[in-house]
This record gives C-alpha cells, structure tokens and sequence, in this order.
C-alpha cells in the first residue's frame, strides 16, 4: 500500500471502475510476461524495516509525522499507527556483499530515525511486537494521518460487517473484539524483496515458501502481546487476525487476506489472477492513464494497489521501475533485534532460497511446508519440522543447524562472497547453539523483572540500550 492515495471516500461505481480496471491490467501484465526479455536484469535484494516509536521510559510514542518531517529523508514513510515509522532501503545486487551493506544502512538509517525522534522527546526501537502496548493505545486516534490508512480503515469495515475477534492460544490465551484494523500496527516486520527473472519465479517463489519455515523458527522476536506469553512470533498470528475480511458472507473464501497459501503456485501471472478473483477491493484509487513511452513498462497502478491489500506471507511484486521486472517479497520475519541479526536472517532466507529453487520443492507435500510454517511462529527452536529427504520430523534447531551449510551453498551459487556468507550464518549458528533468539531474550528478561506493565516497559528500555550496541542477540546478557 505504498502508493499514492488522495482520498478516503469512495462511491460505489469508483469500485465497480477499479474492478473493470483490475480485469484489464490483469490481460496486460499477461501480455508484458510474455515479452521477449521482459524482466530480464541481475538478481537484487530490497528490504522494508518497520520500527516502533517509544518513549525514553518505553511506552509508545504516537509522533510518527513529526519524526519524520524531522529526519526529511525519502526513504521514510508513515506506518498504520502514528508509533511506526518504515525505512525502505536501498537495492543491491545479490552478488559481493550485500549483507554487510544492508546493515550499514540499517544502522544509518536507526540513527536518523532515532536522532528526528530525540528531538520531538522521543526514540526508536526494532522489534516485532512492543511489548508495553496496552489496549488504550489502539483507539482511532492512533491511526496515522493518511489518507491511504483512513481508507484502508473503511475498506475494511465496508467488506466485513462484523467486529474482528482476536483469539490467540500459546503459553496464555488472548481473547479481544475490535471495530477497526488500528491492531495491524501491533506488528512491524523486516520484509525482504529479490528480484527474479519471471521465467524463474514459480520455483523461487517456492523454495522460498518452504525456506520461511525453519528460517522463522531462528528469527522469533514477539513473544508476548498486552502482557499474555503467546507465540515465539505472535506477529504471525496477530497480523492473520486483525486483517482477516472473511466476516459471515466470506467463510467458505480459503484463505484469509493475510495467509500462508493453499499450494505451490505455477507463475506469477496465476498469482495476481487469483488475487482480483478472490479478493474484493478495499482502496479502489483510480489512476491517470497515461501513455507508456517506448522501452517503459506500464504502471499498472490498480493492479499494484490492489495486490498491495492482500497480504501473503510471501507475495508476488510488480514494479514498471527500470523497464518493468517481478519480485517474491518475503514478509515473514519481525524486525530486530539488531541491524546485524536482521542481515544475518536475510542471509539464511536466501540462502536457502536459492539452494532449493534448484530442487523439485514441488514434490514435497505443501501440507508439510504449512505445518512448519505455523508450528516455527509457535514454537520457535522447538518446533518439530519436515524437510525434503529427512524421515519423519525434527526439532527445527537441529533442522537449522543442518541447513546452514545448503544455505551457504546457495549463497555461493548466486555470488555472495565466501567470506560474507560465513559473517551472516554464522550468527545464525551461535543463536541456535546459545538458544537465544529475540523472543527466548524478552522471555527470560521479563520473567526476571516480572510481567506487570512497568516490568514490560524496563524490559523494553533494556532491550534498546542492548539493540544500540550492535552486538547481536546471541550475545546479549539477561
């Protein structure tokens, strides 16, 4: 939902044009993949980093478009809640070093942040789930102020009839009932974008959906929300909860509009198509059609917006930039704890990415991959994982361990430097070795301090003190 959005009111026959809209860019993109060379260009990796805004004492900071006119820099943007803020980085060829470089950007671009918000009294933190959240912080007010989020707000409501009933079972049980999507803002991820040829896409796009499982389970960092102990990454849940429009009209619709899938997938195109069969519009914003001059892609705007509300753990990406090319956007993975684990978390995705886009992932039951996905959210380092080739089930640190050295040969497969590799996974090692991700850190530290609301928000003081350090998480005292 990056686009340009100037409204938050829309009749009923702006909708039945960005319908009709849809219909057609759907027919054009299957014209553009078709084009002799369309996509072509070396492979790159992107990223999005959602962070939280908070006070010195740790409770959120709802300043978000005051940080920003501060910081005056384009790659920031308004989040759902004015206590988010997100960083779009810059892209980078795969190949060399680009572990390193991302976070090196991290870095720079948190200090921004955190430098724009210490002049409005405030500072930033990455992390999946701000644990000293409490229920008055998700009222209407705290929705940013965008039109893109006033719309997306009352897209929402116009598709489900019915309150958004959250229930999360884990270690605790949480049970609410909201009007609105302001929980959405609950969760900020670390989302990773790369860049394929679209001939290639369909089996990158799968190996990528069987690596999120075991590379979720080292990377757990929302262990708690409005003081339950619930998931090792409850993000992945909260998220599926607060935006799911299958209200009483909607059930017999499979999937959720935040969703893991149903299936290995045969192409992009197959993608999108079911994106505007089985979705109805939330933010029908009509474009200006205007006319593509030679070599350049077409905008596609409403097809863009539209996938843009339909949020699959990994989706598909159009971009007309540079001559049009596709992308798998990985979304599954929370943000933090530290510039140095988030690269370390990117590295093992692709890596594994990479090495599996060569096998026949498609032979492994998808059922399999589906149970990995949610039993890593849930259980983290213990959960028991499937794995092409392996007899029966087991425990995913043990699983990961195995795995970093297909990782790394899939890292050298698409150029990563020897060296660079080693770096990242590496801290994936002493992590799993150590047993201490993000969520076992917050876990522990606030069963020293206790689970009352002060404790929850010392712990989130803590956490940032140790976060600036730059010192990964495995490395972290209690």
């Amino acid at each position: 939902m990056g686009q340009h959005v100037d409204k938050d009111r829309f009749s009923e026959a702006e909708f039945a044009r960005f319908g009709e809209r849809l219909v057609a860019q759907l027919a054009e993109l299957r014209e553009l993949l078709a084009r002799p060379g369309f996509g072509a260009g070396p492979a790159t990796v992107g990223a999005e980093l959602e962070m939280f805004l908070i006070t010195p004492d740790g409770r959120p900071f709802p300043r978000n478009r005051e940080v920003r006119a501060v910081a005056a820099d384009g790659r920031f943007v308004l989040e759902l809640g004015r206590f988010n803020l997100e960083v779009n980085l810059t892209p980078l060829p795969i190949a060399g070093r680009p572990f390193s470089a991302l976070a090196r950007e991290l870095r720079e671009t948190m200090d921004l942040v955190d430098a724009a918000a210490a002049t409005q009294g405030g500072q930033a933190v990455a992390i999946g789930i701000l644990p000293s959240l409490s229920e008055f912080d998700f009222t209407y007010g705290a929705l940013s102020d965008e039109s893109r989020y006033r719309a997306l707000s009352r897209g929402m409501r116009r598709l489900r009839s019915e309150p958004f009933r959250v229930r999360i079972e884990g270690v605790e049980k949480l049970e609410l009932e909201v009007e609105g999507v302001i929980l959405e803002s609950a969760n900020t991820s670390w989302q990773v974008h790369l860049r394929t040829a679209p001939a290639d896409f369909a089996r990158v796009y799968n190996a990528a959906q069987l690596a999120t499982g075991p590379v979720l389970a080292v990377s757990g960092n929302s262990p708690c929300f409005l003081g339950r102990r619930l998931w090792e990454e409850t993000r992945i849940a909260l998220f599926e909860e607060t935006a799911d429009d299958r209200d009483v009209e909607r059930h017999g619709r499979r999937d959720r509009r935040v969703a893991f899938g149903s299936g290995w997938v045969s192409g992009i195109e197959e993608m999108f198509a079911a994106c505007v069969r089985d979705y109805e519009p939330m933010v029908p914003m009509i474009s200006e059609e205007l006319p593509v001059a030679e070599g350049e892609a077409p905008a596609l705007a409403e097809l863009r917006l539209h996938q843009g509300t339909v949020w699959q753990w990994n989706r598909p990406v159009y971009d007309p930039v540079d001559g049009g090319h596709v992308r798998v956007e990985m979304r599954a993975l929370p943000a933090g704890p530290t510039p140095a684990d988030m690269a370390a978390n990117t590295a093992f995705l692709l890596g594994l990415t990479a090495a599996m886009s060569t096998e026949p992932v498609e032979e492994f039951p998808f059922a399999a991959a589906y149970r990995n996905f949610y039993r890593a959210a849930i259980h983290g380092l213990d959960a028991p994982l499937a794995w092409p080739g392996l007899v029966g089930e087991v425990p995913a640190a043990r699983l990961a361990l195995d795995l970093l050295p297909v990782a790394r040969a899939g890292l050298s497969r698409v150029g990563v430097e020897p060296a660079e590799a080693d770096w990242a996974l590496g801290m994936i090692r002493q992590r799993v070795l150590l047993r201490r991700t993000g969520a076992i850190w917050q876990r522990e530290t606030l069963g020293r301090l206790g689970g009352d609301p002060a404790a929850r928000a010392r712990m989130v003081t803590r956490y940032r003190e140790l976060a600036l350090t730059g010192e990964p998480v495995h490395t972290w005292p209690i």
